[in-house]
């Protein structure tokens, strides 16, 4: 249930790939700048004609013939088209073999004709030079939209009672607010680059997530930063974003870097009683409302997607009575799996993740969030993707997000159709499952971490429009470093990690 994307067991296999970037290409062309922009521009044509991995290749001799001869300027875009076309086919390592033997060792007893109709059918898939490639966890979203295999094999460790904790505990007393059953959460974040990562030379730039205040978290405290003396701007705890903007010069740095934090922060759950004839009317020309109405990278309003939105709510006009329509409409017709999330990120043209579940059915709580967002935004309701992590499946911290819509005299009410998805998993009665359900539909557990207020919010300074990063959400640092040879960034994915521990206050 995390916002899952596969880069970092990809990751491995493509720095092994990259590791070799700065050496001969196995094609001998001439030195020069004029070479290094011949291969570079048959690099641009090859990415548009979808031969990814050829592309790859191209940018490759681009990069190392202009690094070669001097050329700063065509090496770095060279480069970083190098490590786009790496990441646009880097979770698609499968061809039909290999993905069907993964369907099996996921479903074990799958017969021939499953498997043939869900590669045929619904598998997620890519084209590259002239091949149709697999997703890496095709096996896994087979399992998921046939919650009834995935009963049979437990849902890994889950336990439902644990799970359902908040949700099936009953009615809170008459009177209480939204925002009850505080709990006190205090740990460290760590990020920890081992050396023979670090680039030689130059100034690493990190966007380093911290949380930030929401009505749902509050008494935010951040102390024992590492490295103040390279702090740049920040620590931010307030506003659309957490963190703190980190410039470091890796030649002052002995040995691995270690940046950590000591957070905490007061969770509520939330608990909302909506009478639909309190709901206010929006104030249109208010800037937030404006914000969260509009189009986004990657909540993108289409008109495929009003008009679908119109088909789901009807003839009803409530605005919170819609958004729970929408809700509805996602749980029952999206069912979570697993997305190429570091593809989307980098494929050109770009398809925004609300679309791309829109059109393929395929997504995870991001993806899920962010097409309620478009599908409410599309109607005039403000709604947006909410994030960070959840502690709500085990204790450990594990990357999420969830949805939230706004109604004039309630505020941001919360809704999480992925979390309402875990019930369908498990073998569970099913009053208790639709009880469950309910909860996620404009109620949320205190068992979250909250870093960022919507999908692709910026920080200040900005990420540079040509860095390769992950750049729709912020759960780990985006890291980037003009002298790096090899994408930093994705080297750097399994190098953070969050504790917390929780006491109730």
């Amino acid at each position: 249930m995390r916002y899952h994307f596969a880069l970092i067991g990809a990751a491995v296999l493509i720095l092994a790939a990259l590791a070799g970037c700065t050496g001969t290409p196995g094609e001998s062309h001439e030195a020069g700048p004029s070479a290094a922009a011949a291969a570079y521009s048959r690099g641009l044509a090859e990415y548009e004609a979808e031969d990814y991995r050829t592309a790859g290749a191209s940018f490759q001799e681009a990069y190392t013939l202009a690094a070669g001869a001097g050329d700063t300027a065509t090496a770095r875009a060279a480069r970083n088209a190098m490590f786009l076309a790496n990441r646009t086919i880097m979770e698609f390592p499968y061809n039909r073999s290999d993905a069907e033997a993964a369907m099996r060792e996921a479903a074990p007893g799958i017969t021939d004709d499953q498997v043939r109709d869900w590669l045929d059918t619904r598998a997620q898939t890519i084209v590259s030079d002239d091949e149709v490639l697999y997703f890496c966890d095709v096996g896994a979203d087979y399992l998921y939209a046939y919650p009834e295999e995935l009963q049979k094999q437990g849902a890994g460790s889950l336990d439902f009672d644990f799970v359902a904790r908040y949700a099936l505990a009953g009615d809170q007393p008459a009177g209480a607010g939204p925002y009850q059953n505080p709990v006190r959460y205090a740990g460290v974040e760590t990020l920890a680059i081992p050396h023979e990562i670090l680039p030689a030379t130059g100034t690493l730039r990190i966007w380093y997530p911290l949380p930030v205040g929401t009505d749902s978290q509050r008494d935010i405290t951040v102390g024992n930063l590492s490295h103040p003396e390279y702090i740049a701007a920040g620590p931010f705890t307030t506003g659309p974003i957490g963190y703190v903007y980190y410039e470091i010069p890796v030649e002052e740095i002995a040995g691995d870097l270690t940046i950590s934090a000591d957070i905490a922060f007061t969770s509520y759950e939330q608990r909302f009683k909506i009478d639909p004839a309190s709901v206010g009317e929006y104030d249109t020309g208010d800037p937030e409302y404006i914000l969260y109405t509009a189009s986004e990278r990657n909540i993108e309003i289409t008109d495929a997607v009003r008009k679908k939105a119109g088909e789901i709510v009807g003839d009803e006009t409530n605005p919170h009575l819609r958004a729970q329509m929408i809700y509805h409409h996602i749980i029952e017709t999206y069912p979570y799996s697993h997305v190429p999330h570091g593809s989307l990120d980098a494929r050109v043209p770009k398809v925004a993740e609300s679309t791309y579940m829109f059109e393929t059915g395929h997504g995870d709580c991001g993806t899920q969030s962010m097409l309620f967002s478009a599908f409410c935004r599309s109607l005039g309701i403000p709604a947006r993707a909410i994030g960070g992590y959840q502690m709500l499946l085990a204790e450990d911290p594990g990357t999420h997000f969830w949805a939230e819509y706004f109604l004039p005299g309630y505020g941001w009410v919360p809704c999480d159709p992925t979390v309402a998805d875990v019930a369908d998993w498990l073998p569970v009665p099913d009053e208790e499952r639709e009880a469950f359900k309910e909860y996620y539909a404009m109620n949320l557990d205190p068992a979250r971490l909250v870093i960022q207020k919507n999908v692709d919010t910026p920080m200040d300074p900005p990420i540079p429009d040509d860095a390769v990063v992950f750049r729709v959400v912020r759960q780990q640092p985006a890291i980037v470093s003009d002298t790096a040879d090899y994408d930093i960034d994705l080297a750097c994915m399994g190098c953070f990690n969050i504790s917390l521990s929780a006491d109730g206050t």
